[in-house]
């Protein structure tokens, strides 16, 4: 197996909305409020229509929960969601306080995206198994997304 650049996406996100330490952990919702996205293949802006509903377990690791919708510059839309892990660190409380970008590997910050479409360019997308590195940029969160494929 191979990792294949997909894409780089960023995505803009309002400030955290705390539900509060439930069963679960601790859980805050963010919002995505706009963004981008650009590969080889595809290229668009995010929708202000998703958001991330994460978890905060007692050893400091953030589950994500996304979901997000793509519009490409050809007019295509692409549902996307995925689950990931985003251990908080001294650089990721850095960069949210700062907003100077951490750099991707600071901290494990990981997540295994799927996309869905109907759009017959993009029917490729929906058998796509992805991995992503993320980094955070402040208010924002940035991927470098991978397509496995074989050797």
């Amino acid at each position: 197996m191979k990792l294949t650049p997909l894409m780089t996406m960023h995505a803009d996100l309002k400030d955290p909305v705390s539900v509060g330490n439930g069963p679960h952990g601790d859980r805050a919702i963010y919002d995505v409020t706009g963004g981008y996205f650009e590969g080889e293949r595809l290229k668009g802006i995010l929708l202000a229509s998703g958001g991330d509903w994460i978890t905060m377990d007692s050893e400091g690791v953030g589950h994500l929960d996304v979901r997000a919708t793509f519009l490409t510059d050809d007019g295509a839309h692409i549902y996307a969601q995925y689950y990931g892990a985003l251990v908080f660190n001294e650089k990721v409380a850095a960069a949210q306080e700062t907003g100077i970008p951490a750099e991707f590997g600071d901290t494990h910050f990981v997540t295994q995206p799927r996309f869905e479409t109907g759009d017959d360019r993009y029917l490729w997308l929906n058998s796509v198994m992805a991995i992503a590195e993320g980094r955070v940029m402040g208010n924002a969160v940035e991927y470098r997304i991978f397509e496995a494929t074989a050797d």
